[in-house]
């Protein structure tokens, strides 16, 4: 073998771990995208959601993604929180009182739903 193809042949092997590293990689940006693809839905942008949750992080209150890990699998959990929404209370993350979103109750369908979308986040 001459020295061109052997030169030639670490050529290739160069270029196709190139080629699998970068398919590696793409493959995981696609997996960590698809988990951060989610976004604050816009009942919760109506309503004044975001001026104190984000679904990642905590903001003044806590991320609706460790909200929804905390409570995955928890029987009753979704009434819980939506009077919890809707009247506001204090103790569960920390020591800032969440509002009261609904206190007369003319709001119950739009919590219903924002509470679903939360709980359905840890799946």
């Amino acid at each position: 073998m001459s020295y061109s193809l052997i030169n030639l042949n670490m050529e290739n092997t160069i270029i196709m771990k190139s080629i699998i590293v970068s398919m590696v990689a793409a493959a995981g940006l696609m997996v960590a995208g698809s988990v951060m693809a989610t976004e604050m839905p816009e009942l919760a942008k109506k309503n004044g959601c975001t001026a104190c949750h984000a679904i990642d992080k905590k903001v003044v209150g806590p991320a609706w993604m460790d909200v929804s890990k905390k409570y995955k699998g928890v029987a009753g959990i979704e009434e819980l929180l939506i009077v919890k929404v809707s009247k506001g209370g204090s103790g569960n993350w920390g020591t800032v009182p969440m509002i009261a979103n609904d206190p007369t109750g003319a709001k119950q369908p739009q919590i219903k739903e924002l509470v679903e979308f939360v709980l359905g986040l840890a799946k």
